[in-house]
C-alpha cells in the first residue's frame, strides 16, 4: 500500500493486488506502454496520456512528472513510512541543529558563512586547522545562520560553539 500526495493537495491509497491497481478502494485498468527510459504511453478510460519521469528523488521517495505537457509534484509514503509516522519516529532526521560546536582544538583560518545567511545540508561553514591539517565544518542541516560566535584568527577549544542556527 502506498499514500501518494499530488502537488501538495491530492492524496490517493495506491495498491498492487494481483497485477491490477486499486485507488483508494476501487480497480483502475491501465493500459501501459513503455516509450522510452523515462516515458510512457498510458490508456485510461479511453484517454490517451503521454507520461514522463521529470526527476526523481530516492531519498525524499518525490518525484515530478510531465502528464501531456502538465507538471505534477509526487511524494509517496510506502507501508514503513506509515508505520513510522504512527510510532512518532517518522521526523528523527528532521531535528534541527542549534549550533556547531568545534569537533577540536584548532586554529580558525576562514569563516565562509555570516550572520542570517541561509544554508543547505552540506554547506561549507568553517575552515578550522587543527593538528597541522585543514578541516571543513560543513552543515549537517538546511538552516539559517543566527550568529557567527568567530572569527578569522581565533583560537578555539574542543566543544567550543561556533555558529549558532535559528
Amino acid at each position: 500500500m502506498y499514500k501518494v500526495k499530488v502537488n501538495d493537495q491530492f492524496l490517493f491509497e495506491i495498491e498492487n493486488k494481483d497485477s491490477a491497481f486499486l485507488v483508494n478502494g476501487e480497480q483502475v485498468q491501465l493500459d501501459l506502454s513503455s516509450i522510452a527510459n523515462n516515458s510512457t504511453h498510458v490508456i485510461y478510460q479511453n484517454k490517451s496520456f503521454n507520461t514522463e519521469l521529470v526527476e526523481l528523488n530516492q531519498t525524499d521517495k518525490t518525484c515530478k512528472i510531465k502528464v501531456n505537457g502538465n507538471i505534477y509534484q509526487i511524494s509517496i509514503e510506502d507501508q514503513f513510512d506509515v508505520l513510522l509516522k504512527q510510532l512518532g519516529l517518522d521526523n528523527l532526521a528532521a531535528n534541527k541543529v542549534s549550533e556547531i560546536k568545534a569537533p577540536m582544538p584548532g586554529l580558525v583560518l576562514k569563516v565562509l558563512v555570516e550572520e542570517n545567511a541561509e544554508v543547505k545540508k552540506g554547506d561549507n561553514l568553517l575552515v578550522l586547522e587543527a593538528m597541522k591539517m585543514e578541516n571543513i565544518l560543513k552543515s549537517s542541516t538546511d538552516g539559517t545562520v543566527k550568529k557567527v560566535l568567530i572569527k578569522q584568527g581565533d583560537k578555539v577549544e574542543k566543544n567550543q560553539n561556533l555558529i549558532q542556527f535559528r
